[in-house]
């Protein structure tokens, strides 16, 4: 039972973390979402992108509609099938994002060093690689 309250305060935490820092997001989550995932998997289609975001392909084609309008993503027949369309992402797309990562990460950073000591800074950055494990293992991998 000790192990259930653990998994559950974890997921509390974390999942009351990203929301606080959803809230100095400047662009929508679905296409941050988006962006995202071009950025570390490369060129994809709508529907590869609703599969890996668990979302429905026409919420996923609505924030790459608007992503495509604002020159953040482009879009190519794809080579094996040209009925599909290959998502790419584009260096406006790409600058969007760093931009949005740095206000995250500003944000969490000024968080982080007024809520923690030096101690409890060098804790947290000894999780780190505990809470990408435990990712890793929640994906399969």
């Amino acid at each position: 039972m000790e192990d259930d309250a653990l998994a559950e305060d974890l997921r509390r935490a974390i999942g009351e973390l990203v929301r606080a820092v959803r809230t100095v997001d400047a662009m929508p989550p679905g296409e941050a979402a988006v962006l995202g995932h071009l950025d570390r998997s490369g060129p994809q289609t709508t529907a590869d992108l609703a599969h890996r975001r668990g979302v429905t392909h026409q919420s996923a084609a609505k924030s790459v509609k608007e992503l495509i309008a604002g020159g953040s993503v482009r879009a190519e027949p794809h080579a094996d099938d040209g009925r599909k369309l290959l998502l790419h992402l584009t260096d406006t797309g790409r600058t969007r994002l760093q931009q949005e990562r740095t206000r995250r990460a500003t944000w969490l950073n000024t968080a982080i060093h007024e809520a923690l000591d030096g101690d409890e800074r060098g804790q947290l950055r000894d999780c780190v690689p505990l809470l990408d494990r435990i990712t890793a293992r929640i994906n399969g991998a």
